[in-house]
């Protein structure tokens, strides 16, 4: 059965928006249609591998794909791109299409743990607005833990006006310099506890990530020449995985509880995949494939809010099938394969559900699927 964990995000970045101001710019993956393929494919790739960890609790996924460096520099990218406009209006969509899902995935969570016995306290008011992690109680920990992205995700949007002004005087230096404030929480000054060492934290982890995607955007990283760009991450890299390894969790080396290791890690991975863009049209001549990437992504937020819950009910519901003795003879229902391929099905059912939101949020016309 999957644990409650708190990695693994999908931001709402993730979103492709119709035709307008924040659709991205085709770089490295694009297409005539103004899709960034590449992008594209990296989110849905993402949220499969979200999915995947949360059942299996590999540790090793996270040396393997990063998947959380990976979205905050997509989301980095889309949204210094956003502020071509006025910050204001920026954030106001960026507020809107947060919220408005989350909202609708509170009510329906806050209403189960209270009939399981909860009752919120004045704390309930970060479900509205999530810039500390929203409360709840243990029957419904696996399902709100994943929140910590979306309070990551809020702080970074409030904060994007005034961090593109500092990136934009000196690229290279703050780029730099966005890795001090881990190390220093790290190995001299432990954070506090509660909310605020929680949101210092994991703004510290992925803020160079966030950077990137400002330094895709100005292009920086096209003017850096491929060959220094690779000495420089494969160090990097190197670095967080011996300080992963030097420096494990109740005996793991899983990347989600070492937050340096996190940091360089997903910080030279990163750079590599933002630098180095394959071209991905050829996505567009299989149809199938692009139908899906492009689900996956219209829907992300969908899917990354709800695949918790739907790993949780996934659990009775294999538990029922025990008792249909075909079912216990012909399916392999001890299998975590198994219940992988259940929580995907829940998922759809999810997205069919609730997945009109993320349109409603967006200002678009709801539809079933996009």
């Amino acid at each position: 059965m999957a644990g409650a964990h708190r990695r693994g995000a999908l931001p709402p970045e993730a979103v492709r928006p119709g035709p307008g101001p924040d659709t991205a710019t085709p770089s490295g993956g694009g297409s005539g249609d103004g899709r960034d393929r590449y992008f594209d494919a990296l989110r849905a790739f993402a949220l499969v591998r979200v999915v995947t960890y949360h059942t299996f609790e590999w540790p090793w996924l996270g040396l393997v794909f990063p998947s959380m460096g990976v979205m905050f520099a997509l989301a980095g990218s889309l949204m210094a791109r956003s502020l071509e406009r006025p910050a204001g209006a920026v954030i106001r969509s960026r507020l809107r299409r947060l919220l408005v899902p989350l909202w609708v995935f509170g009510a329906v969570l806050v209403v189960a743990m209270a009939r399981h016995g909860w009752l919120p306290g004045t704390d309930a008011v970060y479900w509205l607005l999530p810039v500390g992690d929203p409360p709840g109680d243990a029957w419904g920990e696996q399902a709100w833990a994943v929140l910590w992205y979306l309070r990551t995700y809020l702080w970074f949007v409030l904060l994007s006006p005034v961090l593109l002004r500092l990136f934009r005087r000196a690229p290279l230096p703050v780029l730099l310099l966005s890795l001090v404030p881990v190390a220093v929480f790290e190995t001299l000054w432990p954070l506090p506890d509660g909310r605020l060492g929680a949101a210092l934290g994991d703004l510290s982890v992925f803020l160079f990530c966030w950077l990137l995607g400002f330094a895709h955007r100005d292009g920086v990283l096209d003017r850096l020449r491929p060959g220094p760009m690779v000495c420089a991450a494969l160090p990097v890299m190197v670095l967080g995985a011996g300080w992963a390894f030097s420096h494990p969790v109740d005996g793991t080396y899983d990347l989600d509880d070492i937050p340096l290791g996190q940091a360089l890690w997903s910080a030279g991975f990163v750079l590599l995949l933002m630098r180095f863009r394959p071209d991905l049209g050829w996505l567009g001549r299989r149809p199938v494939a692009d139908r899906v990437v492009k689900v996956f992504n219209a829907r992300a937020v969908t899917v990354y809010l709800w695949h918790e819950v739907a790993l949780m009910v996934s659990v009775p519901l294999i538990d029922a099938m025990w008792n249909i003795p075909a079912f216990e003879r012909d399916l392999p229902l001890d299998s975590a394969w198994f219940q992988f391929g259940i929580a995907w099905v829940l998922i759809a059912a999810a997205v069919a559900l609730f997945g009109w939101v993320e349109d409603v949020a967006a200002k678009r016309r709801p539809r079933l699927l996009p």
